[in-house]
C-alpha cells in the first residue's frame, strides 16, 4: 500500500525508546532467521502526512493492465498452477461444507487492500469517514509498479491464495471485498466486517509505494489507543503475537528480508494512526509485502510463484497464532 493511501499515512521519523526482544514463539518458528533482532514499536505520528524516512508521498495511478518483469503479472487474478498456486473457488465467505482441520471453528477475515475499481470512483473514495480518532478519506487507489501493475490486483490475488490455504485448514474465511463491488469498502467498513464476523484473526494485505532502493516487507501492529470510538487496548497483545508469527513465517517462506526503511530491520512497526487497526475489536495486523517502486521487489511481487509463497507464509503465521 502506498504511504499516500487513506488508511496508511507514514509515521514520523521519531522512534519509541521502548525495545523488547523478539518473542520465543517467532524464534522457534524460524530458528536462527530472526536471531539477534530486537523488536520495538515505532509509534506513528499525527495525521499530517509527514513522511517516513525515504518514503514516497505520491503513487502512480493504477491501470487496468498489468505489465511487469514477470509473465505471472499479466493477469494478477490468475491462480492456476502455472502461476504458482492452486485454482481458487468461486467467491465465498466460509469454508466448504464439511471442511475439517486444525482451524475448524475458527474465523479469519482477509482484507485485500484497496479495490481495482477505486480509480474510477474518486469522489466516492475521497469522502471522509470517521475512523475513531479523526476523519479521513474512505479509501484510495493504492499504488502500482512503474509498469502499471496495481496494488489492488496484487492484494486480491494474494488474498485468494491465502483463502484457499486457510480453508484447507478448516477455517471459515471472509474477504472484505472480492472484486464484487465497484469501489471500496471504506476503511471503517473494513474494520467493521472483521468485528461483525467476530474474527479470531484479521489481516490486511498491501504492497508499499516507497522510493527505489527501499526494499523488504513489514508487518504493522496496532498501538494502544483509547480515544473517541477507538479502543485497541484489548487487542494490542494478541495482535502483536499474530504479527510476530506472520512476520517470522513470511520471512521463512519467501526469503524476503525485513524492510530496510521502516522498523529498524525488525519487520515490525507499531502504528496508532490507522483507522483499520484503531477501529478493530479483533486481533488484526497489516502486512506490506514489498515495495512496488523498487525493481528487485517488483520482480517478486509480480511473480505468481512468489505470491504463493507469500500467501503460504501468512497462512502458516495465522495457523500458528490460532493454534497457540
Amino acid at each position: 500500500m502506498s504511504y499516500t493511501n487513506s488508511d496508511f499515512e507514514p509515521p514520523r521519523p521519531r522512534r519509541s525508546p521502548l525495545r523488547r526482544p523478539l518473542t520465543v514463539a517467532v524464534a522457534a518458528l524460524v530458528p536462527g532467521a530472526l536471531l539477534g533482532w530486537g523488536v520495538y514499536a515505532a509509534v506513528g505520528g499525527s495525521d499530517d502526512g509527514g513522511d517516513a524516512a525515504g518514503a514516497r508521498t505520491s503513487s502512480a495511478a493504477p491501470s487496468g493492465g498489468a505489465a511487469s518483469a514477470s509473465d505471472d503479472a499479466k493477469d494478477p487474478s490468475d491462480s492456476s498452477p502455472s502461476a504458482g498456486g492452486k485454482p481458487t473457488a468461486s467467491p465465498s465467505e466460509s469454508a466448504p461444507a464439511g471442511a475439517s482441520g486444525p482451524l475448524k471453528g475458527k474465523v479469519v477475515v482477509i482484507d485485500p487492500g484497496h479495490n481495482p475499481g477505486n480509480f474510477q470512483h474518486t469522489s466516492e473514495i475521497n469522502r471522509k469517514v470517521n475512523v475513531g480518532t479523526h476523519w479521513k478519506e474512505c479509501d484510495t487507489t493504492g499504488t502500482a509498479t512503474n509498469a502499471g501493475y496495481p496494488e489492488a490486483k496484487f492484494t486480491l490475488d494474494v488474498a485468494h491464495r491465502l483463502r484457499t490455504l486457510l480453508e484447507e485448514q478448516g477455517a471459515t474465511v471472509k474477504l472484505t471485498q472480492d472484486g464484487d463491488r465497484a469501489y471500496g469498502p471504506c476503511v471503517d467498513e473494513r474494520a467493521r466486517i472483521g468485528n461483525e464476523a467476530d474474527a479470531d484473526a484479521a489481516i490486511s494485505i498491501h504492497a508499499d509505494g516507497s522510493g527505489a532502493g527501499n526494499r523488504g516487507f513489514h508487518v504493522i501492529l496496532p498501538g494502544a489507543v483509547h480515544d473517541g470510538d477507538a479502543d485497541t487496548r484489548a487487542i494490542v497483545a494478541p495482535s502483536a503475537e499474530l504479527g510476530e508469527r506472520v512476520a517470522g513465517n513470511f520471512l521463512r517462506a519467501t526469503g524476503s528480508a525485513p524492510s530496510n526503511y521502516v522498523g529498524d530491520g525488525t519487520g515490525l512497526v507499531t502504528r496508532t494512526d490507522l483507522g483499520g487497526l484503531n477501529l478493530s475489536t479483533v486481533p488484526k495486523v497489516f502486512i506490506e509485502c514489498g515495495n512496488m517502486r523498487d525493481d528487485k521487489d517488483v520482480a517478486q511481487l509480480t511473480s505468481g510463484t512468489w505470491r504463493q509463497k507469500a500467501a503460504q507464509g501468512m497462512s502458516e503465521g495465522i495457523v500458528s497464532f490460532l493454534r497457540g
